[in-house]
């Protein structure tokens, strides 16, 4: 069966050749056996014009494989290969073709680690499941982990963003401790709730919403932490209490409920929720902010601000926003 292209448009390549050409971008290039590869490679780019196509505008794309660190490409390369969850990366990286030429923009920052991530979900998003001991797994906007549960724990592992746990007994007949891992240090959950966000490449934030929870850095004591309180960790070190509020996690149902919060504060979190550059002028920045501020509708959030206070908001395109003063 054959199908006309439309006179005078250029059809959209197969989505399914585009997620080969995306599973052949990352084989040839961090793949063990390059000869070998190289060979099939070509037997699949010669079987019809449209895989030709589709291959053309992968290599669209190879300029901007170059600025990935080698170390880094392989390792997610050698994960995906390995894991249940490899279809799904390379349908990000296929996802990004079609999107070509302007999905080389995302590609700059696909957080490659996660590709290979159990469960993820993108900016904006936000995901909750039951686990298999009937724990409850809420994950934040652009966050990443790997779920581990074996005879002798339950672990996971936070690759990226923030995941709220609500922890359930263990109907296991021994006893597995639940723990939360991020390259900071380990929180073990004392039938508690609570959340665990990676703030950067360095630090761990804990928040405790009940219970409590024990904190122990990779390189330094351990601490309780009990409910009411959030701390900052890094690897060699946990950093002073803070006073946290049931509040702080309503971002589960996707809301800010700010109190006397800087509006600079407020933007900066608003901003983890969209696409692009959402900025706060400095003029403005130590406006204080009080009410609940919409994080599943970024733009009506943003609406609102400018109604409460004297601001307005300068959208340059969808994805350069920045709150001025009025």
């Amino acid at each position: 069966m054959s199908s006309q292209q439309p006179t005078g448009a250029q059809a959209r390549p197969d989505p399914a050749l585009l997620s080969e050409a995306a599973d052949w971008m990352m084989r040839l290039r961090y793949g063990d056996d390059a000869q070998k590869a190289q060979a099939n490679f070509n037997r699949w780019r010669e079987q019809s014009p449209a895989h030709g196509e589709a291959w053309a505008r992968a290599e669209a794309l190879l300029g901007v494989f170059a600025q990935v660190p080698a170390g880094i490409g392989k390792e997610a390369f050698q994960a995906l290969q390995l894991r249940p969850s490899r279809r799904r990366g390379m349908g990000m990286l296929g996802a990004l073709l079609i999107a070509a030429p302007a999905g080389w923009l995302a590609w700059r920052h696909m957080p490659w680690r996660e590709w290979a991530a159990d469960v993820a979900t993108a900016t904006g998003e936000r995901r909750s499941m039951t686990l298999a001991d009937g724990s409850r797994l809420v994950l934040n906007t652009a966050s990443a982990a790997d779920i581990v549960f074996t005879a002798a724990e339950r672990r996971i592992r936070l690759q990226a963003g923030e995941i709220l746990v609500a922890t359930h007994a263990d109907p296991s007949p021994t006893y597995r401790p639940f723990l939360v891992q991020t390259p900071q240090g380990t929180v073990r959950a004392l039938g508690t709730r609570f959340s665990v966000r990676r703030l950067d490449e360095r630090t761990t934030r804990v928040a405790v919403f009940e219970e409590a929870v024990e904190v122990r850095p990779v390189d330094g004591a351990s601490r309780m932490l009990r409910a009411g309180a959030q701390v900052d960790f890094e690897a060699g070190r946990i950093g002073p209490e803070a006073t946290v509020e049931n509040s702080a996690a309503l971002w589960e149902q996707g809301m800010l409920l700010a109190r006397s919060m800087r509006l600079a504060d407020v933007v900066a979190e608003m901003s983890r929720y969209r696409s692009g550059v959402l900025r706060c002028h400095p003029a403005v920045a130590e406006l204080r902010v009080s009410g609940a501020v919409s994080l599943a509708d970024t733009d009506a959030g943003l609406a609102l601000l400018a109604r409460s206070l004297p601001l307005r908001i300068e959208q340059t395109t969808r994805y350069w926003v920045t709150v001025a003063p009025r």
